[in-house]
């Protein structure tokens, strides 16, 4: 089965963490993903040659960025997400059936996101763009990505702030407008927030912190009690 056609109407999880956090090891990451492929992923969305490695055991669509260790403090300014060819390499040699990369308007890394393209379609592999804007989306989906999402959605300054809730209308403007599979990813914290998502046209939802991010899951719960002592 064609590996798009495979993640459709599916709940892809995104298990990534920093390499400062306590679940960044490699034995955690291996754990989180079996955990998650055991709940019924249909996909896993992570980050590095070493996570893409260890996810293509579970014969699933993987689909492979690179980040760097930190974010800097600009990092709405900047591309960060698999920024050039050199990173698409990487990935490529690790086995990953998707590549993610940044779609944005902004500068990237000594290349094209047309160049990025081509390099994963040359290797054979998807290329999936995330984006933050419906320009961006329509750009990105004329030069041949094969799958376009909202990832990045309210966090460049294209887009402005990001509301509490993922980007649905984004979203639905962009299955209007273009041919190319959309993702719904960014925000998603409910079961319901995935129905609507399936219901706007979304091939697939990817969904990471709500599941994969045990500080910012607690975090979370803490403000919601905080905020109701407050009042």
């Amino acid at each position: 089965m064609d590996i798009i056609e495979k993640l459709k109407g599916k709940i892809v999880v995104s298990v990534q963490a920093m390499p400062d956090e306590p679940l960044y090891k490699e034995e955690c990451m291996l754990a989180m993903m079996k955990s998650v492929v055991t709940g019924g992923a249909g996909g896993l969305r992570v980050a590095g040659a070493r996570d893409v490695r260890n996810a293509k055991q579970f014969n699933l669509p993987v689909i492979g960025l690179t980040k760097p260790d930190k974010l800097p403090e600009n990092w709405r300014e900047i591309v960060y997400i698999t920024p050039g060819i050199k990173e698409v390499n990487s990935l490529i040699e690790a086995g990953a059936d998707i590549i993610a990369f940044d779609g944005t308007s902004r500068p990237h890394d000594g290349c094209l996101v047309e160049e990025i393209i081509d390099t994963i379609h040359k290797a054979g592999r998807l290329a999936m763009a995330d984006i933050s804007t419906l320009e961006e989306g329509e750009i990105c989906a004329n030069l041949g990505a094969d799958i376009i999402s909202t990832t990045l959605a309210g966090y460049t300054l294209e887009s402005g702030e990001p509301d509490k809730e993922p980007d649905f209308k984004l979203l639905k403007e962009l299955v209007e407008l273009i041919d190319t599979p959309v993702v719904l990813e960014g925000r998603i914290w409910e079961p319901k927030d995935v129905k609507k998502a399936f219901e706007y046209g979304a091939h697939c939802v990817v969904i990471g912190s709500a599941i994969t991010r045990p500080q910012l899951i607690t975090k979370r719960f803490i403000e919601e009690i905080n905020n109701e002592t407050n009042v």
